[in-house]
């Protein structure tokens, strides 16, 4: 008769295999909260961004005309080219003339063309005439107000933009709390 072997097999216990999850369980709720607030910071970057070249825009177009773009029309007669179609004020003919204004060749009353001559001789200041999607949002919807507030909030009502023409703010239009400070109170809503 042959002695019978007790082969031994070894591996990992069950208490072995029970501390490599765990291990693996922390290093995952350590990592994936950096992605997440990885996205976050790359969207109030890029906001940050869109506020700055629109404001600057605005700005510029300030210094030139005396008057924030949608303030006034932007229609002309002296056009030869395209001529701008927003007639300036509160509203959706303010959301045109102020992208009418941002995007075409100006002359010194705002009037807005495709055109520059001797009479259109500023601008353009926008590559685009359409905003860019509000970040944070994703809606690139433009909301004009002639209220003259300062310290103008975002009211969500359409998560894009919100400007107001008789003090030239322009501001994020929601009420997300992305930075953690509470609704209402994103850092990038400050002009």
């Amino acid at each position: 008769m042959q002695p019978i072997r007790n082969t031994i097999q070894k591996g990992f216990t069950l208490v072995e295999l029970l501390i490599v999850v765990i291990i693996l369980a922390l290093l995952a709720a350590i990592v994936v909260p950096q992605f997440a607030s990885s996205t976050d910071d790359a969207r109030l970057a890029s906001l940050d961004t869109t506020l700055g070249n629109v404001r600057s825009a605005i700005d510029l177009y300030f210094q030139q005309h005396g008057e924030y773009p949608g303030e006034l029309t932007a229609v002309d007669a002296a056009c030869t080219g395209t001529d701008g179609t927003g007639t300036g004020g509160a509203g959706a003919q303010g959301a045109q003339a102020f992208l009418d204004q941002l995007s075409l060749y100006t002359d010194a009353e705002g009037g807005a063309c495709s055109i520059a001559d001797a009479n259109f001789q500023f601008g353009p200041y926008l590559k685009k005439n359409t905003l860019p999607a509000n970040p944070i949002t994703g809606v690139a919807t433009l909301v004009v107000v002639n209220d003259g507030d300062l310290v103008m909030p975002g009211d969500g009502a359409n998560g894009g933009w919100k400007y107001d023409i008789l003090v030239g703010k322009f501001i994020a239009n929601d009420t997300t709390d992305i930075d953690g400070a509470g609704p209402g109170t994103e850092t990038y809503d400050q002009r």
